[in-house]
């Protein structure tokens, strides 16, 4: 039985115990991760024995070779009218759908003789929990990305410029083998690294600036994410000395609380409480961590809102920061995995600091 076969017989389990007839899904990455398909555009349809994949003419001989544990089928023209015709043929009076489908298209779904039911998570919820096969191709997305950053890395020194570091970073990831970049590298120095998600500007990197680096990897699909926080030689450094102490000290508190049933806010509030105790509570607004997979965020979330109990085969982020305006900004990211009862990191670069001359 293929992966894929086994996963749509987890759904099937779940359409089943909810008494629905079929379940509807077309959110790309789930679609991939159902069916092992590649493309851009195509759906899934789960009934209670079968699964059955559409997409259309552009798609047809890449999904007759990466299609397995579905029936395949061409879709031509409105897919409102396929799916008209699917109810009928197959039976379907309950049909679930994501609850990430675009309203509009809820909208034409409204217009089929069925009973629409919502179904948020179900897909994700499985995906919380990596296979082998999903790991080893996370293990692959980190290798590259720390790879390209070490060879980037004698770059990254005052006067180079934060665009052409990200750049070259980019051109190194696909140079290691990175199919896409899973999101946009992050190079950000001096006041901008107070900025969180700061954009690369034409910014020449200063003398005694932090240069914070967020940046991941890609393989067979699977994607990884990590920050390290470079400080340049200079005058004046006691405070950042002192600030990048402590999130290297929140990060490693966040990843000593990780265990099996371990709930998600828990390993937030590790992190949150030794930034606190510091005195940079107000300046750590976003969360510790969030899950990494088919997307570079996903669940879980690691976060004080709401979150999960950590299970085997979790793979998330521990990125806790401090963002003083004026001053600059450090935040240093892992991703580890939950194996048996304890975490495990799967990112390797250093994390002490390196002030660099």
């Amino acid at each position: 039985m293929t992966i894929q076969e086994i996963r749509i017989k987890n759904v099937q389990n779940v359409i089943r115990r909810k008494r629905t007839d079929a379940l509807y899904v077309s959110a790309i990455k789930n679609v991939r991760y159902l069916s092992g398909f590649t493309g851009s555009s195509g759906f899934v349809m789960i009934t209670k024995d079968r699964g059955l994949f559409f997409t259309d003419f552009r798609y047809k001989e890449q999904s007759e070779a990466e299609v397995k544990g579905c029936e395949t089928g061409n879709e031509k023209g409105n897919r409102i009218s396929l799916l008209r015709r699917l109810v009928k043929s197959l039976g379907i009076k309950r049909l679930g759908f994501e609850a990430s489908l675009p309203y509009e298209f809820y909208s034409l779904l409204k217009g089929l003789p069925v009973t629409l039911e919502p179904n948020p998570n179900i897909i994700e919820n499985f995906r919380k929990v990596k296979d082998e096969t999903e790991i080893n191709a996370i293990v692959s997305a980190v290798e590259r990305a720390e790879a390209a950053f070490l060879k980037v890395k004698p770059f990254i020194k005052v006067g180079a410029r934060e665009r052409g570091i990200s750049l070259r970073l980019e051109e190194q990831l696909k140079r290691e083998g990175c199919k896409s970049i899973p999101f946009d590298i992050i190079v950000a120095s001096g006041e901008n690294s107070s900025k969180p998600h700061a954009q690369p500007t034409e910014k020449k990197i200063g003398k005694g600036d932090f240069v914070i680096i967020d940046w991941g990897g890609e393989a067979e699909g699977y994607y990884s994410d990590m920050t390290r926080t470079l400080l340049m030689a200079g005058a004046g450094l006691h405070e950042k000395i002192k600030i990048y102490t402590v999130v290297n000290k929140a990060r490693q508190k966040a990843v000593s609380a990780v265990g099996a049933g371990v709930k998600t806010q828990d390993i937030d509030r590790a992190a949150r409480e030794t930034i606190k105790k510091a005195g940079y509570e107000a300046f750590f607004g976003h969360g510790t961590g969030h899950g990494v997979g088919l997307d570079v965020h996903e669940a879980p979330r690691v976060s004080w809102p709401k979150g999960d109990r950590v299970s085997d085969g979790f793979v998330f982020t521990i990125e806790p920061g401090i963002y003083v305006p004026k001053l600059g900004g450090v935040r240093i990211e892992d991703m580890l995995i939950l194996k048996g009862r304890k975490g495990r990191l799967l990112t390797s670069l250093s994390r002490e600091l390196e002030i660099i001359k």
